[in-house]
């Protein structure tokens, strides 16, 4: 089955420059017809796997069965780590750092990952009130069931909004992810939402506990059965 030129951008995260390159430079299998770049699906993906980036394929990776619930979110925390007095001018930094430690992904994953959040329109700030707000990657990743990262970036200064944002309150205190597939990104925006919302670690992180409190707190919501705070929540 052949694939065009935007096909696989959107597939792959990239620009169409990019494939053009991976073609030109890279060893990217194609054929040109009528002046036009198609791509064996197959081959692509054998391609893909031979440079590590076979989880980034999109649309020509298998999809990963597992969920954000089967996740533990103190793993996750763990990895991400949590950051302090962040000036808002360096939040893009910050998620550059965090991406280069993101587990169970190549270098060139991890490059890659890093340019499409950097480019404009890469992150989606979801501001949940209260000061909240919960950034991660705008379009799809399929990064495979063993990559995936939280972290928590308390800002020094508001960070600054271009849309409106959930109330009045200005924005500093952020829980950045990256989900290993499309099924768990959205469970694991429902789950941190959730806890920022309803659960302890709202309190801890307003009172300034030590990253270990908030560690703590993280296994026990993943130790909580899945219905809490579904239901009576204040």
């Amino acid at each position: 089955m052949y694939l065009n030129l935007v096909q696989i951008a959107e597939s792959f995260g990239v620009s169409e420059k990019v494939v053009e390159d991976w073609a030109r430079a890279e060893g990217l299998p194609h054929t040109i017809d009528r002046g036009r770049l198609l791509f064996d699906r197959a081959q692509v993906a054998a391609w893909a796997a031979s440079r590590g980036l076979a989880a980034q394929a999109g649309f020509l990776a298998t999809a990963a069965p597992t969920a954000a619930s089967g996740w533990k979110l103190e793993t996750l925390l763990r990895a991400g780590g949590i950051w302090r007095d962040v000036p808002a001018a360096e939040l893009p930094n910050v998620i550059d750092r965090v991406v280069a430690v993101l587990p169970g992904a190549t270098p060139p994953v991890r490059q890659m990952l890093a340019q499409r959040l950097r480019a404009k329109g890469g992150v989606t700030i979801a501001p949940t009130g209260h000061g909240y707000a919960v950034p991660h990657p705008t379009t799809r990743i399929a990064l495979g069931r063993d990559s995936g990262i939280v972290a928590l970036v308390l800002l020094r200064d508001p960070l600054p909004f271009d849309e409106p944002k959930a109330d009045d309150v200005p924005v500093t205190r952020l829980i950045f992810f990256i989900a290993p597939s499309a099924r768990a990104h959205l469970d694991l925006l429902a789950r941190l939402s959730r806890l920022i919302s309803r659960g302890p670690l709202r309190g801890l992180i307003e009172r300034g506990a030590s990253d270990e409190e908030i560690f703590a707190a993280a296994a026990e919501a993943d130790s909580a059965p899945a219905h809490v705070g579904k239901e009576g929540a204040t």
